[in-house]
């Protein structure tokens, strides 16, 4: 997840994409000299950089969690989601960022909380997958709760099963960590679902055909 400056259209700086990969006289100076940059492009590429080659500390992860850049925001929260090391506090800011303006900031943020297995944000992903206006924040908050597995957010999980298929498709998936009376009944009852996928993710976990 590492390679997404391949993904920009043409390289803003080359020694500064160097730079991200270790290479040049002083990587870290010229990675944070550009952090700041006005040219969001630019700012994004220094980002990826300094993340990589884990220049970033704590207080400037959070601090480009609030910038005023959707570009920027995007990418941190894409980020976050493989940092080993997250903090409370970056975790708490990454619920915060499910209520994010760009739907894809909130996705991404809802991700990365599942990544990270961080229960204290359950009720708020509970919160965006039952009420979220954006498909794709809902399917990733059912996605989220299934990786925390709390008894407390299976009837969100369920709930799922009523909305769009591919967010039903997502909550068979997050059914799977799940066991009791309550989830044999949901998968049953999407054993007979209209999408042919949702019912063929039923088949695959074989616990929907009763005795």
């Amino acid at each position: 997840m590492q390679s997404d400056d391949e993904t920009l259209a043409e390289d803003p700086n080359s020694a500064l994409v160097a730079a991200g990969f270790g290479r040049g006289e002083d990587p870290e100076a010229l990675l944070r000299g550009h952090l700041s940059s006005a040219d969001a492009r630019v700012r994004v590429v220094a980002l990826r950089g300094a993340a990589r080659q884990g220049f970033l500390i704590d207080d400037e992860w959070l601090a480009l969690l609030d910038d005023s850049n959707v570009a920027i925001r995007r990418d941190v929260v894409r980020l976050l989601a493989y940092r080993e090391d997250c903090s409370d506090d970056h975790l708490e800011r990454l619920v915060l960022a499910l209520g994010d303006e760009d739907a894809l900031v909130s996705e991404r943020a809802a991700f990365a909380l599942g990544e990270h297995r961080f229960k204290p944000a359950l009720d708020a992903l509970a919160a965006m997958a039952r009420e979220h206006a954006d498909a794709r924040c809902r399917e990733s908050a059912v996605a989220a709760l299934g990786a925390l597995g709390e008894e407390s957010g299976l009837s969100t999980i369920i709930a799922a099963l009523d909305d769009k298929a591919p967010i039903r498709r997502r909550a068979i998936v997050a059914l799977s960590n799940f066991e009791g009376p309550e989830v044999d009944e949901a998968l049953a009852r999407a054993g007979d679902d209209r999408d042919w996928q949702v019912r063929a993710a039923v088949t695959q976990l074989g616990r929907h055909e009763n005795d």
